[in-house]
């Protein structure tokens, strides 16, 4: 996980990286994998020697708020996130976009599930500008 303000050279760190160990970039944008077996098969079926860049994670779905909070003080933020959320999939269905599937338990098992092992060299690279909005799953030591 790289974190932090724009400019500071997240984007220049991962090709400083693909350069040095000679991997291939994939640039992973969420929002267009339907569901969590494409993101298993696409990770599945890449070669070996590759990067995934996942940029500004905390944008791509919504993966922080499939973890409800429990306390009382949020209730009136998580109402005025659902609606938020409600009203970008009410605007993607009318443009024709459809949503995607992938839940915040499928990108865990992507990144260090079980099948992850199976596919060896590569690296899994998250890139977000507000760390604090992300999920504790996400961001766990050893992950």
């Amino acid at each position: 996980l790289l974190f932090g303000p724009p400019g500071t050279g997240k984007s220049t760190m991962i090709s400083a990286m693909a350069n040095f160990l000679d991997y291939d970039v994939y640039d992973l944008e969420l929002t267009t994998v339907k569901d969590n077996s494409e993101l298993k098969k696409l990770m599945l079926e890449t070669k070996g020697k590759s990067i995934f860049v996942i940029e500004d994670i905390d944008c791509s779905l919504n993966l922080t708020g499939q973890r409800k909070k429990k306390e009382e003080d949020d209730e009136d933020e998580v109402d005025e996130q659902e609606k938020k959320e409600a009203d970008e999939k009410k605007l993607m269905r009318e443009r024709g976009e459809k949503e995607s599937k992938v839940t915040l338990s499928g990108l865990l098992n992507a990144i260090d599930g079980l099948w992850s092992a199976c596919s060896g060299e590569k690296i899994i690279v998250f890139t977000t500008n507000f760390v604090d909005n992300l999920d504790p799953a996400l961001i766990r030591r050893g992950r």
